[in-house]
């Protein structure tokens, strides 16, 4: 019996343990793959803290992994071994229900999700469904390319789906793992950007990304200064803070639209007033396409700023990326 190490959660609550078990092998329709890297992202704190209901454990968290084909399931065909791959959240679709038959798969009554309804890429070997998986570019790092499929998918989707115009203002709002990528995306897509964030600490990487402008938040009412700016088209909100995002409506402007893509579980006071008048409005935003992700990334030279870590730093890797102390995404490295 060949085994491999991976990164468990035993329950609920429990921390990231280091175990070898089994390596899985594949399915009819699914594939085995050699992890190379895989992205710790805030969604993991849905398997570790037992989030959604009906989750197994023991778990193998993770839904940001690049790794290599090592066996295929029967029925799979259009892959081979060898080929370089990434799965990201969606781990599977049901084909049957009344979204697939639309082509919207992401909205699929049965979803899938990696790391969470099936192992992820903590570990040196995982299985993945057909319909999961991406080509990878060779022209891609895999420690930097692994963010590119949940952060990267979820900023850019969020900023090229929600009708935003070239030369239009659009405020990110945090500069982390999300916000650093989604400044990136902004400049590149051609909207005036500004950068909201604590302090003056992130302010000179900010503005070497391409942002047009900053924002300290501690320092000055940021709602007042986007009004200034002529007032926000899109707010970009990467910062788990449901009071803090609060603060930022009056800086939309007409029109304007708070995307939010970061899960924050305190609540959001505002008066209904403050979306009249404007045509203002509030909307959240996940997933996006991984491959237009990807060349996209590759074309414009968007590049996450990753801090790599081994397997057996996984849970050190994770209470940094979950407290922001991370410079900006957390990768494990799994193998070269």
């Amino acid at each position: 019996m060949a085994l491999m190490k991976a990164i468990q959660v035993s329950s609920p609550g429990s921390e990231l343990k280091l175990v070898n078990i089994e390596i899985p092998e594949p399915k009819e329709n699914e594939l085995q793959i050699k992890i190379l890297a895989c992205g710790i992202c805030h969604g993991d704190a849905v398997t570790k803290e037992g989030y959604f209901p009906g989750i197994t454990y023991p778990r193998i968290p993770g839904h940001e992994v690049i790794g290599i084909i090592t066996k295929l399931g029967s029925r799979v065909e259009g892959w081979k071994p060898g080929q370089r791959v990434g799965v990201g959240w969606h781990a599977g679709h049901c084909m049957k229900c009344k979204a697939c038959r639309k082509g919207d798969f992401w909205a699929c009554e049965h979803s899938l999700t990696t790391g969470i309804s099936s192992d992820g890429g903590y570990a040196e070997y995982m299985t993945a469904r057909v319909e999961a998986l991406v080509n990878i570019p060779e022209e891609f790092n895999a420690e930097e390319a692994a963010p590119l499929l949940c952060a990267g998918t979820t900023t850019l989707g969020a900023l090229r789906n929600n009708g935003i115009k070239g030369g239009e203002l659009v405020a990110i709002h945090g500069m982390g793992g999300l916000g650093h990528l989604a400044l990136q995306y902004a400049v590149k897509l051609g909207f005036r950007t500004v950068v909201l964030s604590r302090g003056k600490e992130k302010e000179k990487a900010a503005l070497a990304m391409g942002a047009h402008g900053y924002i300290d938040t501690t320092a000055v009412d940021a709602a007042k200064e986007l009004k200034k700016w002529g007032g926000a088209r899109a707010i970009i909100c990467t910062a788990p803070s449901g009071s803090e995002i609060s603060k930022l409506i009056g800086g939309l402007g007409r029109n304007g639209q708070m995307i939010i893509i970061a899960a924050a579980n305190d609540m959001m006071q505002f008066p209904p007033s403050a979306l009249l008048g404007g045509n203002r409005s509030i909307t959240g935003w996940v997933g996006g396409n991984m491959e237009d992700t990807l060349n996209f990334s590759l074309l414009c030279k968007v590049v996450p700023m990753v801090e790599v870590f081994p397997l057996e730093r996984a849970q050190e890797a994770f209470e940094k990326m979950m407290s922001s102390k991370v410079h900006f995404r957390a990768v494990l490295k799994i193998s070269d």
